[in-house]
């Protein structure tokens, strides 16, 4: 156990330094550099984020010698601001701050103006010769530290202050005389005696010692463990403590209180940026209590200072090295720093920071790559909330496809068609999705579903389609016949307007102002940086030619899952779909697929034609084929009306292909060996199509991928069936092009046996979301209802869905890998499921020496730029963590 808790800074030196953030957090770490580097500072001393480990271990206990500590520290921080704390004659106050090794703006508490009590505040009006300061930053320290410290809600204090400023005639908390505060100090404590039972604490020692603990508890607040979490910051690092004394910028019109940045947070603008209050404290600034001048008026009002800053900002910037959060606060005209840290920012501004920093020869191509998180990309690439929106959040499910949408509530996809075709923006609701929503969904600015993971159709659907989705809401209950949905006692009808964040799952009533996405020219510089780093391929999963030639766009080096199955719902063929599927002999069978075979060989020219040049892998018909009939009575007798039948023997055509598991079923590589004529079909329309556009001096690479397979015979049966029939056709066509041939892998027992199924295959693809599943045993569709609470406590690290479960799934994706390359050495492999587009999932292929990683076209920049965190990371093959 550590032997030192507590590290002091003041008289323009310091224990600790930037470097130590881990130990004394972000905060205590950079008061220190600054305090090194000569910026002023006020003194005071940073109690390690260990203190606040052993806190938490050991039941609200300090670690051994930690009091003595503090006490210490306290008299030289006395020494040398010549007062002494709680001194009935000349007093020292104390702010007490939270600091996480991670910035966590908000999430934790602070004290300010902490040793005032009744005996202090004489003495200070006395000293300052300023009543009406002492009285207004005592009113700010009981509210404050009765919210923070004694839980009494802010409400309380905020009305009582109301009805003052109500009954002076007072427009804002600045306009209150001396005597209304003196009032207003006596109400509060009233207040505090009321709700609590106990009377507001004098002793200066009790309230030191309470502020602390209550800094340290802050830690695990609700708010606090919802930012680590969408952040993945770890439970265990806890917050160092900051005790330092105060400087005050409610001291009257010759002192204020500001937020700085050495560069535009929003855009990444080269220009300093900056608000500030004249006569207030920092919590003014934040809780928008007034409205902040900006740094051009605040240059008028306080030009040294202001001077005075510009220099610091400037110092600090050149000292990180990067875009700087400042917080200040002058007093009497003194301009005094009270944190620097490296700046939150939006993506854009992420973006252009770094590339302009390259341009200043201030940092390397690697290091800019680094600072961009992959997950950052999203907000480019879609709409996104704006920041300074005030919104009303009524539910939380998973955020399963970035971005933001405003629509009406609409609880079909004919609805959503309808609408959509008055030109309305229909946001579909619905308890999941299936294949038939396909033209709802297409139309929707978002989708919301109440059951379904991060992988249900409806995310993976969504994503693809570059639309907002919010998944798993299960505190949504739709009520169909009165249309509506519900969320408690808050109801939501057909046509109200409602909100969906799809990067943090929150569902938002009424419409929110949205931000559109633009791509600047700094994203393509830096994404080009990221394409000459990474070694791993990028490809794209694309079943449409738009979607091919969005993929183009965003830098997708080929198609690495084109899923036929979605084009086989288009209304001009799902008939004759379900003519096939109906047909209970092959001749009948056959007559269907003749229809469709034109249609097919159309869908894969136009994909082809769009990735010329590059590979397109083309997964044959998956899904179990009652996927495809409708579900309700009604409908199955629509299409018996279509079909000419009776509706009796639909209904037992259906009834016989349902299934009890279809996710185990009756589909893949099973429907080409009982039905080899589908798969026959869908080869000789990749082939005809390629010919075709072979022959106009279209440049093709088609790839043809067997799915589910588990064993040597099923892949061997389907292989030669798809050879013998692309032969045909490029005999035929007299026509040379490469018949490639591979498998996914999504069963465990496939990439136990790899090496068998290698023999047989020119590529594997692992398919994560089906391994993930059968490797698991839980279904990606039902297991968003539970697997937010095992994520929660632990035991998953991350949802399975989201990023590659690296002990269970990723040994065996190593297994695979290599038992596959020990009897194919030219095996390429890669994967196709939608961890394609997760940075930690990249990493961990990159890791294994997968070929490529596929993802939807909307994540391609974000796995670009996490192939190019990979590669920085070390480069080393190194196969998954832990293992052999």
């Amino acid at each position: 156990m550590a032997t030192k808790f507590v590290y002091y800074f003041g008289s323009g030196k310091a224990e600790g330094a930037a470097t130590m953030k881990n130990l004394l957090g972000g905060k205590g770490a950079n008061l220190a550099e600054m305090c090194n580097l000569g910026c002023p500072v006020p003194a005071g001393f940073t109690i390690s984020t260990e203190a606040c480990v052993y806190y938490f271990t050991h039941k609200g206990k300090y670690p051994q010698g930690l009091e003595a500590e503090i006490s210490k520290n306290m008299k030289r921080l006395e020494k040398e601001m010549g007062r002494d704390f709680g001194s009935p004659v000349n007093p020292l106050l104390l702010s007490v701050r939270s600091g996480a090794r991670a910035s966590m703006p908000g999430m934790m508490d602070t004290v300010l103006n902490l040793g005032l009590n009744d005996v202090t505040i004489p003495a200070l009006i006395a000293k300052t010769g300023n009543a009406r300061f002492v009285y207004d930053s005592y009113r700010r320290f009981i509210s404050m530290f009765g919210d923070v410290v004694l839980n009494v809600k802010k409400d309380v204090f905020n009305a009582i202050l109301e009805k003052m400023k109500e009954a002076e005639g007072a427009l804002f908390d600045a306009d209150l005389s001396a005597e209304a505060l003196k009032e207003l100090v006596d109400q509060f404590k009233s207040a505090v005696k009321k709700q609590t039972g106990k009377s507001f604490p004098q002793d200066s020692q009790t309230q030191l010692k309470m502020a602390v603990d209550a800094v340290f508890d802050s830690w695990d607040n609700q708010r606090a463990r919802d930012y680590r979490k969408m952040y993945n910051i770890p439970e265990t690092w806890g917050t160092a403590v900051n005790v330092q004394s105060m400087v005050f910028g409610n001291m009257g019109n010759d002192s204020g209180t500001g937020v700085a940045f050495s560069r535009n947070p929003s855009t990444g603008e080269n220009k300093f940026f900056g608000e500030f209050l004249v006569n207030a404290q920092g919590e003014d600034v934040v809780a928008g209590i007034r409205t902040p001048l900006n740094v051009t008026g605040m240059a008028k009002v306080f030009p040294q200072a202001t001077a005075d800053l510009l220099k610091i900002a400037k110092k600090l910037e050149l000292h990180y090295n990067d875009m700087m959060d400042l917080e200040f606060t002058i007093q009497d005209k003194k301009l005094y720093m009270l944190q620097a840290r490296v700046g939150k920012r939006t993506a854009a501004a992420a973006v252009k920071v770094a590339v302009d920093l390259v341009s200043e020869k201030r940092i390397s191509r690697k290091d800019a790559l680094k600072r961009i998180e992959p997950a950052q990309l999203d907000q480019l690439l879609h709409p996104t909330i704006d920041h300074k929106a005030k919104v009303t959040v009524m539910a939380h499910g998973l955020p399963a496809s970035p971005g933001a949408a405003v629509g009406q509530v609409v609880f079909s996809s004919l609805e959503a068609r309808q609408l959509a075709e008055k030109g309305g923006s229909p946001i579909l609701v619905r308890y999941e999705t299936s294949p038939e929503d396909l033209s709802g969904m297409s139309v929707s600015k978002g989708i919301l579903t109440v059951h379904g993971g991060m992988t249900s159709h409806a995310a993976v659907v969504a994503r693809g389609m570059g639309k907002c989705c919010i998944s798993g809401v299960g505190e949504i209950k739709i009520d169909e016949p009165h249309r509506l949905f519900a969320v408690g006692k808050t109801a939501v009808h057909a046509g109200d307007w409602i909100t969906l964040d799809g990067s943090t799952g929150r569902v938002i009533l009424g419409k929110t102002n949205l931000v559109s996405p633009s791509l600047s020219n700094d994203f393509f510089t830096l994404m080009k940086w990221a394409d000459e780093t990474r070694s791993l391929g990028i490809r794209a999963n694309a079943d449409t030619p738009a979607d091919a030639a969005l993929a183009r766009k965003f830098g997708a080096e080929g198609i690495g899952l084109c899923r036929t199955e979605h084009m086989f719902f288009a209304k001009d063929r799902i008939l004759a779909v379900r003519e096939m599927i109906i047909a209970d002999n092959k001749p009948a069978r056959a007559r269907a697929l003749r229809k469709l075979l034109p249609m097919q060989r159309n869908d894969f020219k136009g994909i082809l034609r769009a990735m010329e040049g590059l590979p397109v892998t083309i997964r044959l018909l998956d899904p179990p084929l009652h996927e495809f009939l409708p579900k309700t009575e009604e409908q199955l007798e629509t299409l018996a009306h279509e079909m000419r039948l009776l509706p009796k023997e639909v209904e037992k055509r259906a009834k016989q292909l349902s299934e009890s598991n279809p996710m185990l079923g009756h589909r893949g590589c099973r429907l080409g060996i009982t039905f080899p004529e589908i798969y026959d079909m869908q080869v000789r329309a990749i082939y005809e199509a390629a010919v075709e556009l072979k022959k106009r001096g279209v440049n093709v690479l088609p790839e043809v991928m067997i799915p589910l397979v588990g064993t040597i015979q099923e892949l061997t049966i389907c292989r030669n069936h798809a050879i013998t029939t692309a032969n045909e056709v490029l005999k035929k066509g007299k026509t040379k092009i490469p018949v490639v041939i591979g498998t996914m892998i999504e069963l465990p027992r496939a990439a136990l046996i790899a090496d068998k199924i290698a023999t047989a295959a020119d590529f594997f693809s692992f398919g994560t979301n089906d391994l993930t599943q059968t490797c698991l045993g839980l279904s990606r569709d039902d297991a968003g209802t539970f697997l937010p609470e095992y994520v929660k406590k632990g035991i998953f690290k991350e949802d399975p869905f989201v990023s590659i479960d690296e002990e269970g799934v990723g040994q065996l994706m190593q297994i695979g890998i290599h038992k596959g390359r020990s009897t194919n050495k030219k095996l390429k492999i890669g994967i196709c499921g939608e961890h394609g587009g997760d940075p930690l999932s990249v990493n961990l292929c990159h890791r294994l020496g997968l070929d490529y990683v596929s993802c939807s076209p909307y994540r391609l920049p974000i796995a670009r730029l996490a192939a190019a965190h990979a590669a920085l990371s070390g480069g080393k093959k190194s196969g998954v963590s832990g293992t052999a």
